[in-house]
């Protein structure tokens, strides 16, 4: 399957099928599974027999066809899924630390991934340094000889900042530290990150992979020997794996991701046209635009512009408020990479925990609304876009 191309791993990756010859991937839904002999029990305990399941914590053949699908589509060599995109990031990261190292982070970060990194690793003794994520002087400066790990999301929410992940890996790996990449905003479509110098690469599989709202689940991946010698101790022992039932789910979510996602980065790029420069705006932000500051960067790195945009709308919450409330085809909710379009203000939902002076140092104002582009057609979105804008 490495040899074939994006769409057909996506169709036929990682398949298993039992004596019956389905045609659909089958559910297991066991928690445990069963010994033909004690002394079976016993070799499989010892890893000392054939590499076959113990207990769904551990590894169940439906999450491990979702595992082998995942690794494939990112060109990574082994992946454990989880049971949210949360338990996936606090897995990749507190699987790898321990107290008295030091982790070098980009400040714009969703606000549960800036919990872990400001509450969570501190408590237990993890040094965490915060850089201006999109400056390759700040990560230099930043590394020390107890540097272990860096983290940053590959394109930042809200914001839609890019981060160099060729030029940060470099930089990480002169250390010896290891590069762990959020790349939801990404999305696995177009994500190069492990051949861009990650060493780990994390998705919730809640957004794009599902993309229709129905499960939470999340994914490590990277190298056969961090994944099974560091992160599934650690996950198996603590109880993040994810459900065979949501596994089939994301299962079946890969087999359209592909063409779901270039439908939605169809959509975000007519509406960035359309409203880029609307007097009702402070800002545009889209990457597909070649008047993003990171433009250049965004076709080197992933070659599209993705399936999110930003809007600053002049006239603060209020205003923001008034747009969301008067579109008649995007819904409200906090979740993103759906088939459906969902708009967010993060000010008061997703990064409401910040403060103020936190918000305002990430370009988080009041004013900003996140923009999930789903796969309705861009004319309708576009339409829909535009007769909000006049209502503001």
């Amino acid at each position: 399957m490495t040899e074939h191309g994006t769409r057909t791993k996506l169709v036929h990756g990682g398949t298993k099928r039992s004596q019956w010859n389905e045609v659909s991937e089958a559910i297991f839904l066991t928690q445990g599974f069963v010994y033909d002999t004690a002394e079976q029990a016993e070799a499989r305990f010892l890893e000392t027999g054939p590499d076959e399941y113990i207990y769904a914590r551990y590894g169940n053949p439906t999450v491990a066809m979702f595992e082998e699908r995942m690794a494939l589509l990112e060109g990574a060599e082994d992946g454990f899924a989880c049971a949210s995109g949360m338990a996936a990031v606090n897995g990749a990261l507190t699987s790898l630390l321990k107290a008295g190292d030091h982790v070098v982070s980009a400040k714009a970060l969703f606000g549960s991934c800036l919990y872990i990194l400001e509450e969570v690793l501190t408590r237990y003794g993890v040094d965490v340094t915060f850089v201006d994520g999109a400056n390759l002087d700040e990560w230099r400066a930043a590394m020390r000889p107890t540097t272990k790990a860096v983290f940053f999301e590959s394109m930042s929410n809200p914001t839609l900042e890019v981060i160099d992940v060729a030029g940060v890996s470099e930089i990480a790996h002169s250390v010896g530290a290891k590069v762990v990449v959020d790349n939801v905003f990404s999305t696995p479509v177009y994500s190069n990150a492990i051949r861009q110098g990650a060493d780990v690469v994390v998705y919730s599989t809640t957004k794009h992979v599902d993309g229709q709202g129905r499960c939470l689940g999340g994914v490590i991946l990277g190298s056969k020997e961090h994944i099974r010698g560091v992160v599934e101790p650690y996950m198996k022992h603590t109880g993040g794996s994810l459900s065979p039932f949501n596994a089939w789910v994301m299962l079946k979510g890969l087999e359209t991701i592909a063409l779901r996602v270039r439908a939605q980065t169809e959509g975000a790029f007519a509406i960035a046209e359309a409203t880029d420069g609307h007097e009702k705006l402070e800002r545009l932000i889209y990457p597909g635009l070649k008047n993003h500051p990171q433009h250049d960067l965004v076709m080197r790195q992933l070659g599209a512009g993705g399936t999110m945009l930003s809007l600053v709308l002049k006239g603060g919450k209020d205003a923001a408020f008034r747009f969301l409330n008067a579109l008649e085809i995007a819904i409200i909710s906090n979740n993103l990479g759906d088939a459906k379009s969902i708009v967010t203000h993060p000010a008061t939902t997703t990064h409401q925990r910040l403060s103020d002076e936190q918000r305002a140092d990430l370009g988080i104002s009041d004013g900003l609304v996140r923009f999930s582009v789903g796969i309705e057609d861009p004319k309708d979105l576009v339409a829909d876009v535009m007769q909000a804008l006049d209502k503001v």
